[in-house]
């Protein structure tokens, strides 16, 4: 049935022709459930008007493979949106990948907070066809370029999204940590280790180690100590632009992690720079999102009043 011409001239974005017409699934595919949430949301998208591929490691593990399946570099040069469905995690992992292709993400939420993947997946239907039309709020989040550096040599390189975190070992014992800031010399820090957030780390391991909460819009990164000898010793905020130095002084089997999901063992005098990455996540949201809903939401605030 044909439409009136004041209807297909619409600006409700139900009407609106597609912003977003190729789009790839991403998924949490060794979450229970994950096949058919992938293949019910991949059905939806087509009848949306939409072509549809599947992450490579999406399609072979729940065995979707009448989409084709792409490998991140592809999916970044051929495809218009990602959608992820899982928790942050997930998102995490992809969203680090894909940060250098410029390509925007939506989260649909299978995971526990979803701080990141915000859209819950009952609601996808009523979310998604105002997004694909381009009715959506974009929001940065910026990346961190971490290296390990030992006798002058890079050893191990990452970027991180949430955080960089120096733990101490399994050893019941604290380390000593030299801080630097910008090459200029902040503290040595006896701890459990040492929490390097960006304000989307801020509601990760940061908030549970006593960090503040810091808004995506805010350019900085925040310095979490965890468990410091010297209870002066608080979480700093400083400038995105600042690089930061940590040195391992003293200590047993420490390590560095990049957002939980990659690490490497360090040595007494090596080094860890951190700075901001030249690459940023864009993630999109639906029209009237707002972070302090996000928080009041995940965090449980105002209940039982």
């Amino acid at each position: 049935m044909n439409l009136p011409s004041d209807a297909r001239n619409s600006s409700d974005p139900a009407h609106r022709a597609l912003r977003f017409s190729h789009v790839a699934i991403v998924g949490k595919y060794q979450a229970p459930g994950a096949r058919n949430a992938v293949d019910e949301i991949a059905h939806f998208l087509h009848e949306q008007g939409c072509d549809v591929s599947l992450e490579r490691e999406t399609a072979l593990n729940t065995g979707l493979l009448q989409y084709p399946a792409l490998d991140v570099s592809a999916m970044g040069k051929v495809c218009d949106l990602a959608l992820v469905v899982g928790g942050d995690g997930t998102m995490l992992g992809i969203g680090r990948q894909l940060a250098r292709y410029g390509l925007p993400l939506v989260g649909i939420n299978q995971g526990r907070l979803g701080f990141i993947t915000d859209v819950p997946f009952e609601a996808y239907r009523e979310i998604l066809p105002p997004i694909l039309r381009g009715a959506y709020q974009e929001d940065a989040r910026a990346l961190m370029a971490a290296k390990v550096w030992r006798d002058g040599r890079c050893v191990f390189e990452a970027t991180a999204l949430n955080d960089v975190v120096v733990n101490r070992g399994g050893v019941a014992s604290m380390i000593e940590l030299r801080v630097e800031v910008d090459g200029h010399f902040v503290a040595n820090q006896r701890a459990d280790g040492l929490i390097i957030a960006s304000p989307t780390g801020s509601t990760a391991y940061a908030l549970s180690a006593g960090g503040p909460l810091l808004h995506p819009a805010i350019g900085g990164w925040v310095m979490v100590p965890i468990a410091p000898h010297t209870l002066s010793n608080r979480p700093v905020v400083v400038p995105e632009q600042s690089e930061i130095a940590v040195e391992i002084v003293s200590g047993k089997d420490a390590s560095v992690n990049f957002d939980m999901q990659s690490l490497t063992s360090l040595l007494h005098g090596d080094r860890i720079v951190v700075r901001r990455s030249e690459y940023a996540l864009r993630l999109l949201h639906p029209v009237g999102w707002s972070y302090f809903d996000t928080l009041r939401k995940k965090l449980h605030w105002n209940e039982g009043t």
